[in-house]
């Protein structure tokens, strides 16, 4: 049997076609089998008599920028072999009713019966599970979008998992510091990243510091303000934005924003001598108190230099350490001396050690070698992750908007994995 169905659109002719198979399929009391072959690809669905559908198998994609249907094949399992070219398929199976309930023995009417054991034993009628989304990505999101309700892959079930881990809010500030004691590691990319994703998804009230006093280049990668302020002019300013008085907006005179990526930016001063901008651990304390009243994050870009008081202070105040590091042997090395000297150091560092989380990136288009290195670190810390090559990361301004979609993602999980120690 043979139907032609037209449409205004794709999308109409899909609306139409699942609504003539959940029609049969209503009329056969169980569901029918929905065999796809389009541009898109090759697929089969279970569709209910209440319209719910179900993936059976993969979806084979082609390589085709066309949409429009060529092929669609529904078998009703009361009609399966009248179909021409459907495969023979059993009949989905039912779906049990669930046992009867067993009814709880009464008490007796005179024993007494305490409130607080009642309540316990009953199940909260405020107690709901959150319903899930239908599919949004790929052919399930172009289902859903018919008006056809699928359920998501697990690819995209991982990805709303780690937006979740991002967009919390947690009680109180916290600092997290991305360190490395060789240069070139991609510790100032990692830092701008990572701010961006928390901002991002989590809103405002994120901060990154570039907390290095030979030449750190956090300035020059991301956006600057209406202004060419510095960490060296914010620290006489410490005990009056520290006052009852002070009020967030005053923080804008020395914090550069970043328009697209919602962050902000504490720059240090690259053209000054070292020796003229050190900072003792007491100033880092000023610094950090008055970061952690107005941001309820803190990225530290830590600087190359771990004998530093700032740096060495640093590490006394943060709550997540992330050891950046490319793909190079040397990176690679640096970072995994630093976390075993931490974890000599003392308990508190121990423990930031074995629960710090390592960023790999590869840091050159043709090479590999990220995965190695990253598996390498698993002795060594509580998660280590990739990202791959993207020209957006290799120079001029750090931005979110510019990342591949695959470095995007990365970046996602990476950001996850700093979300899961706070």
């Amino acid at each position: 049997m043979k139907h032609d169905v037209t449409g205004t659109d794709d999308a109409d002719v899909r609306t139409q076609i699942f609504s003539q198979v959940t029609g049969r399929a209503r009329m056969a009391g169980r569901p029918v089998l929905l065999v796809t072959d389009d541009a898109l690809g090759q697929g089969r669905l279970n569709v209910h008599p209440d319209g719910k559908v179900e993936a059976v198998g993969d979806f084979v994609y082609n390589e085709k920028d066309d949409t429009t249907p060529s092929r669609i094949v529904t078998a009703p399992p009361a009609a399966q072999s009248k179909v021409k070219d459907a495969p023979a398929v059993a009949p989905a199976a039912m779906i049990s009713p669930p046992p009867a309930t067993t009814r709880a023995a009464i008490k007796d009417a005179a024993e007494p019966v305490v409130t607080s054991e009642r309540r316990a034993a009953r199940a909260s009628f405020l107690v709901q599970e959150t319903p899930q989304e239908p599919a949004s990505r790929g052919w399930r999101g172009m289902l859903s979008r018919a008006g056809i309700q699928v359920a998501p892959s697990a690819e995209e079930m991982a990805e709303r998992a780690d937006v979740h881990a991002v967009s919390q809010h947690w009680a109180g500030p916290r600092t997290i510091s991305i360190v490395n004691g060789k240069g070139g590691a991609n510790k100032t990319p990692s830092t701008a990243i990572l701010a961006a994703v928390f901002a991002r998804y989590g809103g405002s009230g994120v901060l990154a510091w570039d907390n290095n006093e030979t030449r750190g280049t956090l300035g020059w990668r991301t956006e600057q303000g209406g202004h060419d302020a510095t960490v060296q002019d914010l620290l006489p300013q410490t005990n009056r934005l520290l006052s009852p008085g002070a009020q967030s907006s005053d923080l804008a005179h020395y914090v550069h924003h970043q328009t697209g990526d919602k962050y902000d930016v504490l720059r240090s001063n690259p053209i000054v001598l070292s020796a003229e901008q050190k900072i003792t651990r007491a100033e880092f304390d000023s610094l950090h108190q008055v970061a952690s009243k107005y941001f309820r994050l803190v990225f530290v870009d830590s600087g190359n230099d771990e004998s530093a008081e700032r740096w060495q202070q640093m590490i006394e105040r943060t709550n997540q350490l992330v050891i950046a590091t490319t793909a190079l042997d040397e990176s690679a090395e640096a970072g995994a001396l630093l976390l075993e000297a931490l974890a000599q150091r003392d308990e508190r560092s121990a423990q930031l050690a074995a629960n710090a989380v390592v960023i790999v990136s590869q840091s050159e288009k043709t090479a590999s070698g990220a995965q190695a290195i990253a598996d390498g670190f698993a002795v060594l810390a509580r998660r280590a992750v990739t990202i791959p090559y993207d020209d957006a990361l290799h120079g001029g301004k750090l931005r979110y908007d510019a990342l591949a979609p695959a470095t995007k993602r990365a970046w996602l999980a990476a950001a996850a994995a700093v979300a899961e120690g706070l």
